[in-house]
């Protein structure tokens, strides 16, 4: 029989397996060719940034599962006992979910300094980051103060939804738009880490399954929101004026979560 934590990380598996095939096969979504200069090479960039349906499907499923598991008896028994079976193996807790949260996004700017290029230049996949991370902190921790669950630790009452879920999540989701058409294993790769980040968020006692559940469906949905309002955003910034520069960087301290931003004219 496998153990309650390992079939957790299965389910994890098979949700995201299953986004990614549908995300591989949206084909048609696609609106917008434009020429970006870059090292005096003229490249054909396809862009995709509408907001379909199709996209919605995964983060809306999970969102759905968390909110229902504030009240419904069979999914809250299912957060008891996941805890119960967890406990019973004594985990030791370790801290690590606090920078695997990031570690997708780390590794998108990792990539494209060594070479492996993303969709988007530097600028702009700051500005998208940015705006992910400043769109999951505007949902989630609004809802902490709404909802009001305890923790499974009893230390708060801010346990739904899982924030540093809908961070890990967020961030595979920004390192799969970026790299989904040119290296898809690449792309899906960022969400083993967001899978480990919701994992030991149970297993350090901080959160219950369908905490991570809607947390997943939050960050997911913040990364795409973003992508969508990536062109309104670099157009009321001036991004068709060359002589202006802009600088859009997320930051995290002190369990802050912020963006940052720089602009010369």
């Amino acid at each position: 029989m496998l153990k309650y934590h390992q079939k957790i990380i299965i389910i994890f598996i098979v949700v995201f397996s299953a986004y990614g095939k549908i995300s591989a096969q949206i084909t048609n979504d696609t609106v917008l060719v434009q020429e970006v200069k870059k090292d005096s090479t003229v490249v054909l960039e396809t862009e995709n940034n509408a907001l379909s349906y199709k996209k919605l499907i995964i983060p809306t499923a999970l969102i759905g599962y968390g909110v229902a598991s504030l009240s419904i008896k069979g999914l809250k028994q299912l957060n008891f006992s996941t805890r119960d079976e967890i406990n019973e193996h004594k985990p030791d807790h370790i801290r690590l979910d606090n920078y695997s949260q990031f570690a997708p996004a780390v590794l998108v700017y990792g990539l494209n300094a060594a070479g492996v290029e993303g969709k988007h230049n530097f600028r702009d996949r700051s500005m998208i980051y940015g705006t992910s991370m400043l769109i999951t902190s505007a949902i989630t921790l609004p809802l902490k103060h709404i909802v009001k669950e305890e923790r499974p630790d009893q230390s708060n009452n801010l346990s739904f939804p899982s924030g540093h879920t809908a961070i890990a999540f967020a961030s595979a989701q920004f390192m799969f738009r970026e790299y989904k058409d040119t290296n898809f294993l690449l792309g899906i790769s960022g969400y083993s880490l967001a899978v480990f980040t919701g994992v030991y968020r149970m297993l350090n006692d901080k959160h219950w399954f369908g905490d991570v559940v809607g947390g997943a469906g939050f960050g997911i949905l913040s990364t795409e929101l973003a992508y969508w309002l990536y062109p309104k955003i670099n157009n009321l910034l001036g991004g068709k004026n060359k002589n202006s520069a802009t600088m859009v960087m997320p930051f995290y301290q002190n369990k802050t979560v912020g963006i940052g931003l720089v602009k010369t004219f």
